[in-house]
């Protein structure tokens, strides 16, 4: 009971807004000093984990990752290639929409940061959209979901972290998330274009130059689009192929988005020093958030938390669909007041021993967190990407307006899921 007392006061703690290392650190001293059978000796290999994290080369693929994103962000490369795909669909009722949902999946397969997606999305294509006669619900719905892809389609930060914390392959997660991911897409586009259809004043199609000018437009398109689509071919091939492991392929991402960057005219060491400092500060954050939570789960384990849970969910419940249904209602309901990297270092680690001893496919099961975690994202009235729209697009759209939006992605986002774990070949066709 004290565990769990412990997992209770963090939760707590968590939603009242306090920094997260903090709330790791700060219980896991507390409970080890006021615990009489414990004590601070709870805390002597806690050294030695550290220096494993510091020593972990999967991990080193994190800050690459936020570094690559962030450059693609800042060259204006986004927008160039938001505006040339709305080219490519410039007659098709709805097509600025699905533009919009093919370059969300293009963002995601080159950055994995959920937050940058969602605000640089905002900015860009919403008021593109709303220009173009869009309905504000729909447009915004679009965008929301659109950006929040970077939860699923490779190289996504969070199976990077999963990876570790669950102890598999991070290049068999980028695998098994490929159709997931790409089902995703195309329930996305499939309900804009039947939406469209059925209702043509919400979408309109979007008009662009004819004539010798459009011929111009379209070698532009072909330019916008080419470049980041071989940088993603090029870091997610060679980790599909063996060629590289994911910290090398995203060492290689960093210096192929800097050489894209500078052929787009965009690249400055203004630019870098502020990508530099802002990855710093976000990497900063996920690893302080990791070894808090290290400290966490030497304290949790030392009062038998791990072993109170699995004998719950192995002795007395005893049935692992029931475990899979709790553990997602759990993970989909914390996903309304914390981010996916606290649930990933407290909750996940503690899943991780109940699934080994019902023999649930560790990859498959992590693919379902991370379909779970992206829904939690979207979901009214607490969905984190919800509160970056709003942010980024002011008074242009109403908070009412992007929930009534977003509820019909967040059905097609259960759809995926219930795909997933109907039909567990989506996630090992490439394995």
């Amino acid at each position: 009971m004290i565990a769990i007392s412990m997992f209770v006061v963090v939760l707590m703690l968590l939603m009242l807004g306090i920094p997260v290392a903090f709330v790791f650190g700060g219980v896991s001293l507390f409970f080890a000093f006021f615990v009489p059978h414990l004590g601070f000796e709870v805390f002597e290999v806690l050294p030695y984990r550290i220096f494993g994290i510091m020593s972990n080369t999967t991990l080193m693929a994190v800050p690459l990752f936020i570094m690559m994103g962030l450059i693609l962000e800042r060259s204006k490369m986004a927008e160039n290639l938001l505006n040339s795909m709305s080219m490519l669909f410039r007659n098709l009722r709805g097509g600025l929409a699905v533009s919009v949902v093919l370059v969300g999946a293009m963002l995601a397969a080159s950055t994995g940061i959920v937050s940058a997606s969602v605000v640089m999305m905002s900015v860009i294509a919403l008021p593109l959209m709303l220009q173009n006669g869009y309905d504000k619900s729909l447009a915004s719905g679009t965008v929301a979901a659109s950006g929040t892809l970077g939860q699923i389609i490779p190289p996504s930060i969070i199976l990077i972290i999963l990876g570790d914390v669950m102890s598999v392959s991070v290049g068999e997660l980028f695998m098994g998330a490929v159709l997931p991911g790409l089902l995703l897409v195309g329930l996305y586009i499939s309900y804009i274009l039947v939406y469209a259809y059925i209702k043509p004043s919400v979408a309109p199609s979007y008009q662009h130059l004819a004539g010798a000018d459009a011929q111009i437009n379209i070698k532009t398109t072909l330019f916008a689009i080419l470049p980041p689509l071989v940088l993603m071919v090029s870091v997610l091939g060679s980790i599909f192929a063996g060629i590289a492991s994911p910290t090398e392929s995203a060492a290689f991402g960093v210096i192929g988005s800097v050489i894209l960057a500078k052929l787009n005219r965009s690249f400055s060491f203004s630019m870098l020093s502020y990508i530099s400092l802002e990855t710093v500060k976000l990497s900063g954050m996920i690893f302080m958030i990791l070894i808090g939570a290290t400290a966490f789960s030497l304290v949790f384990n030392e009062l038998g938390g791990t072993e109170l849970i699995l004998e719950f969910f192995q002795d007395d419940i005893g049935d692992v669909w029931i475990f899979i249904g709790i553990a997602m209602l759990s993970i989909f309901i914390l996903g309304f007041f914390i981010d996916f990297i606290e649930i990933s270092f407290i909750i996940v680690p503690i899943l991780v021993p109940i699934m080994d001893a019902f023999g649930i496919d560790p990859i498959w099961f992590a693919i379902l967190i991370a379909l779970n975690l992206q829904a939690s994202f979207l979901t009214p009235p607490f969905g984190l990407s919800l509160f970056f729209l709003k942010g980024a697009s002011g008074d242009s759209v109403k908070t009412i307006e992007i929930y009534k939006g977003i509820v019909p992605f967040i059905f097609l986002q259960f759809l995926a899921l219930l795909f997933v774990i109907l039909f567990p070949n989506l996630v090992f066709a490439f394995l």
